[in-house]
C-alpha cells in the first residue's frame, strides 16, 4: 500500500517503509490529533512523537517492541494526554524543550535544544526549534539521504499555514521567521511535513504561499 498520511480517529495507521526507518501515523482523541511512531529498521528500537490521546491505541501501535523515548513537541495538553500512561507501560524516555517541559504532566529526563540530536536505534534526528505557537515548540527532522527528509512539525507548521500564534503579531512574525529560516530555506522542496493535525504535506507544496501567510498574518 502507498502511504498517503490520511488517517481517520478510530481507524488504522498509515505506514511508510523508509530504508532504514518506519513511521506509523496514528490519529488519535478527540482533537483528530497524529501521533507517529518511528521504528528504526536495524535495531527495532522506537520513538514515538507525541502521546496525544487513546494510551490504549498507542500502547498497541507500540506492541511489545521497545521504544526508547517519547517527544512530546510542545506544551499543550492534546498533545500529552496519553503520555503518562505510555511512559509507565513502556518506561521510555520523556523528552522535549526546557521551556515547554513544566507543562507536562510527567517529569522531562531530557530536554534538548535547537541543533540537538535525538537517536532510535541507528536513526538520526535533529531538533529544531520553532517559536512562537507555544515558547518551546520544537519539530523532528529525518534526514533520510536518499530516501529523503522527513520533518515532524507538531503544531508549528500545517498545509497551509503556520500554527495558530492568536492574532498576536509579535509570535506570528517569531513562527513565520523560523519556519522560514530554518525549514523553508534550508530544506528541500521534496521535504515531507507530518503535522500534528490533519493531513500530510510537502514544502514544495507550500512554499508558494509564503507570502501570502506573510501578508494575512496568520
Amino acid at each position: 500500500m502507498t502511504y498517503t498520511g490520511d488517517v481517520q480517529v478510530g481507524g488504522p495507521a498509515d505506514v511508510r517503509e523508509l530504508p532504514a526507518l518506519t513511521i506509523s501515523k496514528l490519529a488519535v482523541g478527540p482533537y483528530d490529533n497524529n501521533a507517529y511512531l518511528l521504528r528504526c529498521t536495524e535495531t527495532g528500537e522506537g520513538l514515538l512523537i507525541d502521546a496525544a490521546a487513546d494510551s490504549d491505541r498507542l500502547l498497541a501501535l507500540i506492541a511489545d517492541q521497545p521504544i526508547r523515548a517519547v517527544v512530546t513537541t510542545h506544551q499543550h495538553p492534546d498533545h500529552w494526554q496519553a503520555l503518562e500512561q505510555v511512559i509507565r507501560v513502556t518506561g521510555a524516555q520523556v523528552i522535549a524543550h526546557p521551556l515547554d517541559a513544566p507543562a507536562l504532566p510527567v517529569p522531562v529526563d531530557r530536554a534538548v535544544e535547537h541543533g540537538d540530536t535525538i537517536t532510535a536505534g541507528a536513526v538520526s534526528l535533529e531538533v529544531v526549534h520553532l517559536r512562537g505557537h507555544t515558547p518551546g515548540s520544537i519539530a523532528l527532522l529525518y534526514d533520510g539521504g536518499e530516501a529523503g527528509h522527513h520533518l515532524f512539525t507538531g503544531d508549528s507548521l500545517f498545509p497551509g499555514g503556520v500554527g495558530n500564534t492568536w492574532k498576536d503579531p509579535e509570535r506570528f512574525a517569531q513562527l513565520y521567521d523560523d519556519v522560514v529560516e530554518r525549514v523553508f530555506d534550508r530544506l528541500p522542496d521534496e521535504t515531507w511535513v507530518y503535522p500534528g493535525h490533519g493531513k500530510d504535506t510537502t514544502l514544495r507544496a507550500e512554499r508558494p504561499a509564503l507570502p501570502e501567510w506573510k501578508a494575512r498574518g496568520w
